[in-house]
């Protein structure tokens, strides 16, 4: 009598998980195998700060072409900060972007875009 006592919570939630509809069931996901590729994007810049005179060299070696813009911040505050217009990067190629301040460089960085 015990045993059929703690069989019954069991067969019940076991008959109405069979009478469910197939679309209310839940759905595991069966791995393939092959996780999805990252979408690899982006340029890679070496920048050279001598002095007042800033030189970058962008490489873009995917096949998304990337917009790039060599910004500068001038370490005096009345020295005009500057920005490089943009220069698109297509696959396999190397842009060279340069700019200067009158006098010390603060910050320099290097800003993408991706073009669809």
């Amino acid at each position: 009598m015990r045993l059929s006592r703690s069989l019954a919570p069991v067969t019940l939630a076991l008959a109405l998980v069979l009478s469910l509809p197939y679309d209310a069931e839940c759905h595991a996901r069966v791995p393939s195998g092959h996780e999805p590729a990252p979408q690899l994007f982006g340029a890679s810049c070496r920048t050279t700060v001598r002095g007042s005179h800033v030189v970058t060299y962008c490489h873009n070696p995917y096949v998304d072409t990337d917009r790039v813009r060599l910004h500068i911040e001038c370490a005096q505050w009345w020295d005009i900060d500057t920005d490089t217009a943009p220069a698109d990067i297509g696959p396999a190629l190397t842009v060279r972007l340069s700019g200067r301040c009158w006098k010390g460089v603060r910050a320099v960085w290097v800003s993408h875009q991706k073009m669809s």
